[in-house]
């Protein structure tokens, strides 16, 4: 076998991790301007595109100006230089947020007024009994909560916070011998006239402890008429000035460097350590300017200035600064039929009876599959086993939990109780690493042991792991899961967990824990596979297996599901599989660095992102094995971080029923033609064309069938009815 990678390596045949990020991100806009979703969901989608460039700024953009900052010219897999990436981002973020705001302007505003929601764009479009309200509305609530702040010789630029929304405005001190009316009419040809007052700059924050928009008292049948805070504030701010006269007012953003660079090595507590990063995430340097389309050029002139950026990372906002606010807007009460009606997650079958958790968990691996199915049997594993005096000790590692956590609860209420408990948060989990250290020092004071992690490795896996005594001797119990332990993105976000007492990966958990408590690295494992030292191996050796099989003209075929796909390593081998002949499918959500339909190389290669009312989570790998399929799930992604500088886990999945749940999940994503876009050769993603078919949304498809089975659950399980499916060795392309 040829095993010279060189030919599959060649930067045309792979695409820029961040354009590709970028192509999810309009995937997900383009749910926004689908006019066959509910209305209310769309809101939703504009904001999520909102919330998901502001990280994919302060994140990975901060990261490539960093490199260019340190003179870094080494290219990308694609071969593009941290310069020429910047520029692509630009332009393709620029054109994106013009999209965003056409779909607000033109699609969503007529479409919220047709039905009797009315966002008011501007204050100045207020009825007279409105205005009087609003003024009203802000002497009471809103003035007392504002601080405004000038610069002039003795007040240095204020510090102006990450992502928060603000109001600049030039001001003039009265009788300055030009008025403001004046002063914005004839703009910089005053700016010489002798005696003339000088322009001054001051801002003010838009309080993100109030509500974002205001709901105006109307009549019966008026509708709801909504303005936002900024307009309020705009309307009002000569009161915070009293003594000058307003030239000119418009609000402002800025994103910020928030990619904490954390030196462990030198870093004696990296509690402390990451506590300090933390306050530095307010002052990092400023990665993009968003302002209001119409502002003052001299006022925009100042913040250019002093937040020290260039025109390729300002951008003109037609429309209201910060379109998160929509998804607090998808909670106004009296729209109900223009939202998709509220999934409740089904019971698990196999825990519907009397018994308790551990029995039932005895009596064969049970497969969770959220949010089809309820979380709840994971927090009852944990809640369980803190109270059970059989339990001896509960190891847990966390990555991101939920702001009440019921799981934490748990955990102290089992330390408490004097059970061995020893918890791993993963303090360097972004943009979650304050309420981890809170989480942390919650629970060490509760009396857990809390380790925060491994040297130089974010500890990503989800395990569980419960040591009980039993009369036939100690007995260990296992959750595995694909996403974190969460409860309320469990709700959000679609994954797949295993609880089992297998033994060998009851041993295999416990060789985990010791591993990231004691540093001691196990020579072999029974079941798991576990980044970084052993994971990147396993999956080359299952691809090549496949590649094998195909040379020696045997069926081959990998499916595999996950949130990204961008090492360069995986993708050479499947290139070089599907080159040999082997088929191959990939269901990836976001990120896909992997190009279809070279010739030669990706021909056999398919490649769908799924974007829907759920967020696409878990990691589900299948390779035909000739014939005895093979079945993994787990934490990793098929990127480097993944594999080489986290700790991640992937289990595989042996018994015979559960494997055939877990394929029936990769086949119904297969044949989804409602939500899938489908990668095609250019880099663009398309949806599948509808017509004649029959409409299969899986992510509905789930929710019916998860439903279906919890309630006949007393059934023999021969008579349930599910809907066929081709079988994943007999599927062919769409």
């Amino acid at each position: 076998m040829d095993n010279d990678y060189t030919l599959y390596t060649k930067p045309e045949y792979y695409r820029n991790r961040e354009l590709s990020w970028l192509s999810f991100n309009e995937r997900v806009l383009s749910e926004a301007r689908d006019k066959s979703i509910p209305l209310f969901e769309r809101l939703k989608f504009l904001s999520i595109t909102s919330s998901n460039l502001d990280e994919f700024h302060m994140i990975r953009v901060a990261s490539l100006k960093d490199m260019v900052h340190a003179e870094y010219t080494k290219p990308d897999i694609a071969g593009m230089t941290p310069k020429e990436q910047l520029k692509a981002i630009s332009e393709k973020t620029h054109e994106m947020v013009q999209v965003q705001y056409s779909t607000y302007n033109r699609s969503l505003l007529p479409a919220l007024a047709h039905i009797g929601l009315n966002i008011i764009s501007t204050h100045e479009a207020l009825t007279p009994e409105q205005a009087a309200y609003v003024d009203e509305y802000f002497e009471e609530n809103i003035y007392p909560v504002l601080t405004p702040m000038a610069m002039d010789s003795s007040r240095p630029f204020p510090l102006i916070r990450n992502k928060t929304l603000n109001i600049g405005a030039l001001i003039q001190k009265k009788d300055s011998g030009l008025s403001a009316k004046t002063e914005k009419k004839e703009g910089k040809k005053e700016d010489n006239k002798k005696g003339k007052a000088e322009l001054e700059f001051a801002t003010v924050q838009v309080p993100s402890v109030l509500p974002r928009f205001i709901t105006l008292p109307a009549k019966e049948g008026e509708g709801c008429n909504v303005i936002l805070l900024e307009e309020i504030i705009e309307r009002n701010i000569g009161k915070l000035f009293l003594s000058y006269d307003v030239v000119c007012a418009h609000p402002y953003r800025v994103m910020r460097n928030a990619d904490l660079s954390i030196d462990e090595d030198d870093a004696a507590d990296l509690l402390k350590e990451i506590q300090k990063q933390l306050k530095k995430r307010q002052w990092g340097e400023v990665i993009r300017l968003e302002v209001e389309e119409k502002i003052d050029k001299r006022l925009l002139k100042i913040l250019k200035h002093e937040f020290d950026i260039g025109d390729e990372d300002i951008f003109f906002i037609p429309g209201p600064v910060d379109l998160t606010f929509l998804m607090k807007m998808y909670g106004l009460e009296g729209f109900e039929k223009y939202k998709t009606p509220k999934y409740t997650p089904a019971a698990v079958p196999a825990l519907q009876n009397e018994d308790d958790i551990f029995t039932n968990i005895r009596k064969g691996d049970i497969l969770l599959h959220h949010p089809y199915q309820s979380f709840d049997p994971v927090v009852q594993f944990v809640k369980q086993a803190a109270k059970d005096p059989d339990v001896l000790a509960i190891k847990q590692t966390l990555y991101r939990v939920s702001g009440n956590s019921p799981i934490i609860a748990a955990l102290a209420q089992a330390a408490e109780n004097g059970k061995q408990v020893s918890v791993l948060v993963e303090l360097k989990a972004r943009f979650d690493e304050e309420n981890n250290i809170v989480w942390a020092k919650m629970l060490e004071k509760a009396g857990c042991h809390v380790i925060y992690g491994l040297l130089g490795l974010k500890t990503h896996s989800k395990i569980t792991l419960v040591v009980r005594r039993e009369e036939t001797g100690i007995r260990r119990y296992v959750h595995l899961g694909t996403g974190n332990y969460n409860d309320s993105t469990a709700k959000l976000y679609t994954d797949c967990g295993l609880l089992t007492c297998d033994a060998r990966i009851g041993e295999d958990a416990t060789a985990v824990f010791n591993m990231l408590s004691g540093y001691s690295e196990p020579e072999s494992w029974n079941k798991l596979v576990v980044a970084p030292l052993w994971m990147r191996d396993r999956f080359l050796h299952l691809i090549a297996m496949e590649e094998a099989n195909a040379r020696k003209g045997q069926k081959a075929h990998i499916v595999a599901k996950m949130n990204s796909l961008c090492d360069r390593g995986i993708i050479a081998a499947l290139y070089r599989a599907a080159a040999a002949g082997v088929k191959i499918d990939l269901i990836i959500r976001g990120i896909c660095c992997l190009k279809v339909g070279i010739p030669g190389i990706s021909e056999n290669i398919t490649v769908r992102s799924i974007v829907g009312n759920f967020l696409e989570h878990a990691r589900i790998f299948y390779f035909y094995s000739n014939g005895s399929e093979e079945v993994y799930m787990g934490s990793a992604d098929w990127m480097p971080r993944n594999l080489d500088k986290r700790v991640e886990i992937v289990f595989p999945v042996e018994d015979e029923k559960i494997k055939k749940e877990v394929m029936h999940i990769l086949e119904i994503q297969m044949e989804d033609n409602v939500k899938a876009h489908i990668l095609q050769p250019d880099g663009s993603y398309e949806k599948i064309d509808k017509r004649g078919k029959t409409l299969i949304c899986s992510q509905d498809y789930f929710c019916e069938e998860a439903t279906r089975k919890a309630q006949v659950v007393l059934e023999p399980a021969d008579t349930r009815v599910f809907r066929p499916a081709e079988p994943l060795e007999e599927r062919r392309d769409s």
